[in-house]
């Protein structure tokens, strides 16, 4: 029997479909002015959309991430989780974001608006250097010995994940049109810890 210990939660749903309304939204949105970050990939200079755009959207993302915070974090105590800042991204064909993690933040999202066949996340295991340290080469990957584990993804999915954990978008060569995202991060509001433990944080 191999059991594996200490897994990382990658959450992982459909929306049904999005409104009329909320695709003139964010084409309203990327025609805002852009931030280059790479070569081929931008991100909108407002990284605070949810705030004032995409109703819907940001509703549908906060039930999500209720059922993330019940399923997986199961507080002791009742925390109000809530998205602190929102963006969207545009990938060109051929485009990439480099493997970066989010700070000050808990859990992470992102929501595909428009994507092509071959378009993925990949996410990066913190450890794979300690693994590395006696360096095997497999004859195939798996679970145990990847130090890499990509997710396809596509129109309307929403991901949610622990924000330390490193991802990055990699080239989709085979791509002919804009790939469409919106990341957020999220912060909780509530009792963290035990006075009686020394460790009692409260942020209301």
């Amino acid at each position: 029997m191999i059991n594996g210990i200490f897994p990382i939660p990658i959450y992982v749903t459909n929306r049904d479909s999005a409104a009329v309304e909320e695709e003139k939204e964010i084409e309203d949105i990327i025609e805002e002015e852009l931030h280059r970050d790479g070569v081929l990939d931008y991100h909108t200079n407002n990284t605070y959309i949810f705030d004032t755009k995409l109703k819907n959207l940001k509703e549908f993302c906060e039930q999500q991430i209720k059922i993330y915070v019940k399923e997986i974090i199961n507080p002791k105590e009742e925390l109000d989780f809530y998205i602190t800042q929102s963006w969207l991204n545009v990938v060109e064909p051929g485009g990439s974001i480099k493997s970066h993690y989010h700070s000050n933040s808990i859990i992470s999202g992102a929501y595909y608006v428009s994507t092509e066949e071959g378009d993925n996340i990949a996410f990066y295991d913190r450890n794979n250097k300690a693994k590395e340290v006696i360096k095997f080469e497999s004859k195939e990957s798996n679970v145990w010995n990847s130090g890499t584990c990509v997710f396809p993804v596509n129109n309307n999915k929403l991901l949610l994940f622990p924000s330390w954990l490193d991802h990055a978008v990699e080239p989709n060569e085979k791509a002919t049109t804009d790939r469409i995202s919106i990341s957020f991060n999220t912060f909780a509001r509530g009792i963290f810890g035990e006075e009686k433990t020394f460790n009692e944080l409260i942020l209301e």
